[in-house]
């Protein structure tokens, strides 16, 4: 979502550290700059003379021209009214109440409304919660089907709604409903327009009056921009929003409602869409999307989701066998398998410090998906005995390898040449620890 950005801040934040010694004159330059990249990427206008306003004060004082490091002292001011733009730290979800607890999601239609009341569902269900689905949308065509739909493959259950019945009584019954089935949380799937309207809000109010719910969560379409701000606001005023919930954050939305919906609201993100996926929603850290937009990338973030979703024992044994050197093709292919629970490969590598805009910078280099699809299918086209044994793999064997999998004899080469690099690599790590290997990889040396 911030690549543009990111990249536009880059080589602003690069030409400031060229000087030796930064001036009033070198720092009104690129507060210039900034303010003109804010803009471009659709940064609501009186959010971003604020974020100028505040940075320029502190730019501007002995922190910043006295410092031995002025430049790194501009880029650490920049990053710390980014994360108070959005917020200062990461909001929660509230669902401190007698269950079972309502939260309300509304918004406009297209914005990700009910496929964001599945991943909420699939976060909650993780945290040991037992969320019923209700499908109060009773007006866009398989609204309800969708929902159940899903309800279905996450394994939760879902009230039984139909087109015929009124969105407020719908919503009574399934409170009734979820006490009776003992779950602790109902997440109200409500309709949303192609535009605010009186009738939608009449009907959101009547809901809100009926249940009362704890937590109201706007859903709002990143790639709508200030489009979502304004509705944001308009949502707040007329029915009081809790938080938000940005979706479609892994397209090509240029980042200003992100960095905006806070400071023009008051209302946190609290959570961000980031894939189709179930589990593509992850909490809203400012702190951690600020030091993405600044290429510093979300190291936490990336550990979280390892410890979620790697298999612990599994790690154990790869650790075994990378001591003893018995590290195979079909233990590569496990490991290929646990990195792709983990989510989307190019958002993981959006996470590692520099990795992104390397991987960008790589010519020919294909997305990370695509080249672990073609990995796959080169190690799919080996027997089991190949994948147990690669020295085996003579010259034959990886002619038929290549032909089976689509790829070039020189692909399966290369393939297996990253292997054995990989586990030399680990085998070393494993014997000489991995501070020794990072000042060999450095040097040049083994």
């Amino acid at each position: 979502m911030f690549d543009s950005l990111s990249d536009k801040l880059g080589l602003t934040f690069k030409r400031l550290k060229g000087h030796g010694k930064l001036s009033e004159s070198n720092i009104k330059d690129a507060l210039r700059d900034v303010r003109i990249n804010l803009l471009e990427a659709d940064v609501n206008y009186r959010v971003v003379k604020d974020f100028i306003a505040s940075v320029k004060k502190r730019a501007m004082g002995k922190e910043v021209l006295a410092s031995l490091t002025p430049g790194q002292q501009f880029i650490k001011i920049v990053n710390e009214e980014l994360i108070s733009l959005m917020g200062g730290k990461a909001g929660e979800l509230d669902l401190a109440a007698r269950p079972p607890v309502a939260v309300m999601l509304c918004g406009l239609q297209g914005s990700g409304k009910t496929t964001s009341v599945g991943k909420l569902a699939h976060m909650l269900k993780k945290m040991g919660r037992r969320p019923y689905l209700v499908p109060a949308d009773v007006y866009r065509p398989a609204a309800i089907e969708q929902l159940t739909k899903l309800a279905g493959d996450l394994d939760v259950p879902v009230f039984p709604s139909t087109t015929g019945q009124d969105p407020v009584e719908i919503c009574r019954q399934a409170m009734e409903k979820a006490e009776v089935q003992n779950n602790d949380v109902v997440l109200l799937d409500t309709a949303g327009r192609l535009h605010v309207d009186e009738d939608l809000m009449q009907e959101l109010l009547n809901i809100k009056r009926e249940i009362q719910p704890k937590q109201i969560l706007l859903v709002a379409d990143s790639m709508t921009g200030q489009d979502a701000v304004n509705v944001a606001e308009r949502f707040d005023e007329d029915l009081g929003v809790d938080g938000v919930i940005l979706t479609k954050t892994d397209g090509d939305a240029r980042g200003g409602a992100a960095l905006s919906i806070k400071a023009v609201t008051g209302k946190p993100i609290l959570f961000v869409g980031t894939g189709e996926r179930m589990d593509a929603m992850e909490a809203f850290h400012p702190d951690r999307m600020a030091g993405r937009i600044l290429g510093m990338g979300d190291v936490l973030g990336l550990i979280e989701k390892a410890q979620e979703s790697y298999d612990q024992k599994k790690a154990e044994e790869l650790q075994r066998k990378f001591r003893k050197n018995e590290f195979t093709i079909e233990d590569f292919r496990d490991h290929l398998n646990q990195l792709r629970k983990m989510g989307d490969l190019t958002e993981l590598m959006e996470k590692i410090p520099g990795m992104g805009k390397m991987m960008k910078n790589m010519p020919g280099s294909m997305a990370p998906e695509e080249e672990l699809k073609r990995v796959e299918a080169i190690i799919c086209s080996m027997t089991k005995e190949e994948r147990l044994n690669h020295a085996i793999l003579n010259g034959s064997r990886r002619k038929r390898i290549a032909k089976g999998s689509g790829t070039s004899v020189q692909e399966v080469n290369q393939f297996i040449k990253q292997y054995l690099m990989m586990k030399k690599t680990m085998k070393r790590i494993n014997k000489f620890g991995m501070g020794r290997v990072m000042r060999g990889l450095f040097s040049g040396r083994p």
